[in-house]
């Protein structure tokens, strides 16, 4: 049964109707019930059509770190930003114009778009002469000539070489360059207007982000940088869209060479594109462009020096998995370096988050199910906005965050001592195949601190860079408001996956709003719960399935067992992915930690297994998000794990999920103690603030928790749980495979094979989690056991080949990696 044919389209979700949310307290239509402020997640509700008022107000997200930018977290910010509210934007009229009277009612789009302040003065000038008269890109161009031409004694390098590179950079940054248009920028906001208000309900922004942005725009005179998540063709278009609608100079932007393509290259060049090779080292030999790197490092250092905003996707292409995909830091290092050599005074950086009740592109399914990308065509663009404007694609959610000074960044990061990174097979190997449980060490805390003058300049630099973008993509990706799709799939994936009556997952979802906002993250939706679920549900479309009950006074919800189904809804479930990840590691680490003492306790006959030592759970939860590491961020670079896992573990008692068993303790004598180890400096992580009037010295003895036995807390418990089991069966699985390697392979084979393999896995029922077997999965189970030393890498001529490692080649040592990953899973 189609579910929007049963449930219709609601028309109470507020945020789709109404252009102001006024102040920034989340209400609802009916707000005659008051609610207490315990935790939401354990808590139930009535639905009996009617909701009590969301006394909690809506977080303020995207706050610059205060511990890397505490005076631009000051900065730009005051206490009445937050109230400003909510603001879709492309709900205009005429009260958005000059004008008045039924003309200015008829022409209020086209009225609006001529009174932005657009001007071919704010953009660029002269760019592509001082690009090549740049000396770094002289230099290059020498360096290209002597490698390919004869040189003379007297005279150096042919002049006639020096002459064919230097046309060869003209023709390269020609197809490089952008050329923005203000007339044209004009005409696509009003194309844009009538466009999104024909497929989207509403693109919500916080106005008191935006008055941050154009503060920084208008008051600093230096360039921004907008670094946004990427999740879909049409993020380029939004933020320069709602840069438009605000008098904001649009932005450059950073688009990968595959949008290169006839005509579609001329418009995005005047809407402020320019074209970057997806791969800079693209050469015969497979070695360094030295000519093209020097070109896009001249012409990115020419736009920042002539303030110009850019716009960069530190990802490098949209996520497939509905998570952050790794940084790719290649031109956020070149901002860097611009700002190191005093070309400019300062750069301020803004992570941007998008989200999306659905994308436009409906779903990567093809991807995931293992068929090779699509290249993108003209015609290929115009059939997909064709099939847009036959179909609704719900809510939109932009986040902008708190500007901050990259130079004051940077000069923090200076000051501090620089730890260095050790690699996923030597913080995890010792644990899986020494059988040394809980040496998983936390950012460093148990190596030496290194400060930045014990280092050379480049080891320091790559450090910092690759700190940096990991800090703008989690900023990013924490301040990206969660979507009711969002929460719908997560809820029928891992509460009701074998189906739940409509009323109940309104409650559930009701409860899960709340526990979302505790937790500091925005809701990208608004309104009665029950409305806003039938609106999720409707875009959700063939992925549930709808039943009556035999009363037919009820429906069942479902969701459909067909793999594409299953995938689709792992992509939206993963949009707050991110919101749980802490709790849900150390639900899992609990697990292995209880199967591990209940195992030792059957032949020593200790009474204390159900006891978890505090200090061993938090060890536990770092290594696996060690070994998670390439699935998702669980801190900041400036955070450290123990921190992280601390107030999860403090969150989880405040819930009364974990009990502090401390009438316990005495039955445990002291030979059975469960840590062998103290943690050095556990609370290094804590403020010099905390400090004082704290009772530090409580905290540092290591108390014992226990697992509430509450029918109530067992069910969050295991719904945490089921959060990472999809993820550790893929994991489970390659671990498996990977005894069939008997000899060298591909990787690109190696990687086919595997898929293969898990995707039967979950056709024939024996994977209990369809979504285990997304692509996007299979390439980074095959990631991480490189990185862990599992298989390794040789190259056979230009074909990268894996094999199984030394360590590895023992039956024994992959049993153990399987049965580490098995630790953590649901049976």
């Amino acid at each position: 049964m189609d579910v929007r044919m049963v449930l219709g389209s609601p028309d109470n979700i507020l945020l789709a109707n109404n252009p102001d949310t006024g102040s920034g307290c989340l209400k609802h239509p009916c707000e005659d019930q008051d609610r207490s402020s315990s935790p939401s997640v354990l808590r139930s509700v009535t639905t009996t059509g009617k909701e009590g008022l969301l006394n909690r107000k809506r977080p303020f997200v995207g706050r610059c770190c205060h511990s890397c930018t505490p005076l631009s977290q000051e900065r730009l910010f005051n206490p009445s930003i937050p109230s400003l509210g909510l603001r879709n934007v492309i709900y205009i009229n005429e009260t958005h114009t000059r004008h008045r009277g039924w003309l200015a009612r008829r022409l209020s789009y086209v009225l609006f778009v001529l009174e932005r302040d657009v001007r071919k003065d704010m953009f660029a000038r002269n760019v592509v002469e001082n690009v090549l008269n740049n000396s770094r890109l002289e230099s290059a161009i020498v360096e290209v000539a002597s490698e390919g031409a004869s040189t003379d004694a007297e005279s150096g390098v042919d002049s006639k070489a020096v002459s064919k590179v230097r046309r060869k950079a003209r023709g390269f940054l020609q197809e490089m360059v952008a050329n923005i248009s203000p007339a044209f920028i004009r005409l696509t906001g009003w194309v844009l207007l009538k466009l999104f208000n024909g497929f989207f309900w509403s693109i919500q922004i916080h106005k008191g982000q935006l008055e941050m942005v154009k503060k920084a725009a208008s008051e600093y005179n230096v360039p921004l940088v907008f670094l946004p998540v990427h999740k879909s063709h049409i993020d380029y278009l939004l933020i320069t869209f709602i840069l438009f609608c605000h008098n904001i100079k649009a932005p450059h932007i950073a688009a990968g060479n595959n949008l290169n393509i006839p005509i579609l290259s001329t418009l995005i060049r005047k809407l402020g594109g320019f074209f970057i090779r997806r791969k800079l080292d693209e050469t015969s030999d497979g070695k360094k462009d030295v000519l093209y790197r020097s070109l896009l490092h001249a012409y990115t250092e020419e736009l920042l020096r002539q303030q110009q905003f850019l716009e960069v996707y530190l990802e490098g292409t949209r996520s497939r998995s509905g998570k952050p995909s790794p940084a790719r830091a290649g031109m956020l290092s070149i901002v860097v370096d611009v700002l190191c050599a005093n070309s400019i005074p300062d750069v301020l950086i803004v992570p941007v988050g998008i989200s999306y009740d659905r994308i436009i592109e409906g779903n990567y399914n093809s991807e995931q199910l293992g068929k090779p990308k699509k290249n993108e065509s003209l015609w290929g663009i115009a059939c997909g906005v064709f099939r847009m404007l036959r179909k609704n694609y719900g809510c939109v959610r932009v986040d902008f965050t708190q500007p901050f000074s990259l130079k004051e960044y940077l000069d923090t990061q200076r000051s501090r001592h620089l730890q260095t990174s050790l690699t996923l097979e030597q913080i995890l190997l010792p644990t899986i195949v020494a059988a040394q449980p809980d040496q998983a060490v936390f950012n460093g805390e148990d190596e030496d601190h290194l400060n930045s003058r014990d280092l050379s300049d480049e080891p320091w630099r790559r450090q910092v860079i690759a700190n940096l973008a990991k800090h703008v993509l989690f900023t990013a990706s924490k301040s990206s408001a969660i979507m009711s799709t969002h929460i719908v799939a997560c809820l029928l994936l891992y509460r009701h996956r074998q189906g739940v009556l409509l009323s109940k997952l309104v409650e559930d979802f009701f409860n899960m709003k709340e526990e979302i906002l505790s937790r500091d993250f925005d809701l990208g939706f608004s309104g009665n719960s029950e409305d806003v679920v039938m609106h999720a549900l409707s875009l959700l479309g063939n992925c549930v399935n709808v039943t009556s009950t035999n009363r037919n006074t009820e429906f069942i919800i479902a969701p459909s067992n067909t793999v594409p189904a299953l995938f689709e809804l792992s992509f939206y479930s993963n949009g707050l992915f991110h919101v749980f990840i802490a709790d849900a590691i150390i639900a899992c680490s609990a697990l292995a930690l209880l199967r591990e003492q209940s195992a030792t306790s059957v032949s020593e006959q200790n009474s204390s297994s159900t006891l978890l030592s505090q200090e061993r759970l938090i060890r536990r939860a770092a290594g696996l998000s060690h070994f998670l590491s390439n699935e998702v961020a669980v801190a900041l670079p400036c955070q450290t794990l123990y921190q992280v896992f601390h107030d999860a573990i403090t969150r989880l008692i405040e819930y009364g999920v974990l009990i502090v068993a401390e009438e316990d303790q005495e039955e445990l004598s002291p030979s059975e103690e469960p840590w062998p180890k103290k943690f050095p400096e556990a609370l290094a992580w804590r403020s010099d603030e905390d400090e004082e009037d704290s009772d530090f010295g409580d905290e540092q003895r290591d108390r014992y928790l226990k697992v509430s036995p509450s029918a109530e807390h067992q069910e969050f418990y295991t719904f945490l749980q089921r959060i990472l089991t999809p993820v550790m069966e893929a994991y489970s699985g390659a671990a498996i495979f990977v005894h069939s390697l008997s000899s060298p392979m591909s990787e690109r084979e190696y990687t086919h094979k595997l898929f293969k393999y898990l995707l039967t896995r979950t056709e024939r029922g024996v994977a209990a989690y369809g979504e285990s077997a997304t692509h996007y999965l299979v390439k980074n189970t095959v990631r991480t056991f490189k990185e862990l030393g599992v298989l390794k890498e040789r190259r056979e001529g230009s074909v990268c080949c894996l094999e199984l490692s030394s360590t590895f080649l023992p039956q024994a040592n992959r049993n153990k990696l399987l049965h580490y990953i098995l630790g953590f899973g649901l049976l």
